[in-house]
């Protein structure tokens, strides 16, 4: 949050930033995930889909009232949230449980990212796009410290945590220049 003069009157400015996550749970969304997230990526019939959050971006410019999509432990002002439905039972790359989330999702959220980025005039960076993994590497203080989301990717096991942030906003990038030249 920002704060600029125009002439005397202090006027408040949100920055915002996108944090991308995984729910731990199935394909589907439920009302839990619902109620973290802005926007969620399920899976369907072989297609994903994205399904919007309870709490609506705007929400969570102000968070001190309590109605607000809680989805970055020490980081949720000015964040929207954006998951992938998947990951429920997930202990490490080599028990990845029985809802991996897959290319289709990873691709479909990418594309999200762009179209909101492009929507809330966010710039695709490490500052201001990242994952829950990175944002906890960050703020090691917050209660987001720890959390694996996202680093590991089921589809390419092989891909190191530190790399998918970028690898997240590089798709991301090549979906923003494919849809909005």
């Amino acid at each position: 949050m920002m704060f600029v003069f125009i002439g005397k009157i202090k006027i408040m400015t949100i920055n915002r930033k996108i944090i991308i996550h995984w729910t731990g749970g199935t394909y589907t969304p439920n009302n839990i995930d619902r109620e973290h997230y802005h926007y969620l990526i399920g899976y369907k019939d072989g297609k994903p889909f994205i399904e919007k959050g309870l709490f609506s971006i705007e929400d969570n410019d102000n968070c001190y009232d309590g109605k607000y999509a809680q989805h970055t432990g020490g980081g949720n002002t000015g964040a929207i949230g954006i998951a992938i439905c998947g990951m429920l039972g997930y202990k490490g790359k080599h028990e990845i449980g029985k809802y991996p989330f897959n290319e289709a999702q990873f691709d479909k959220m990418c594309r999200l990212v762009a179209e909101v980025s492009l929507k809330y005039r966010i710039p695709i960076n490490k500052a201001l796009v990242m994952t829950h993994y990175e944002f906890g590497l960050k703020h090691t203080e917050t209660s987001s410290a720890g959390k694996p989301d996202i680093s590991f990717l089921p589809f390419n096991p092989t891909m190191k945590a530190e790399k998918i942030g970028n690898y997240i906003r590089e798709t991301a990038e090549c979906w923003f220049t494919k849809l909005f030249k």
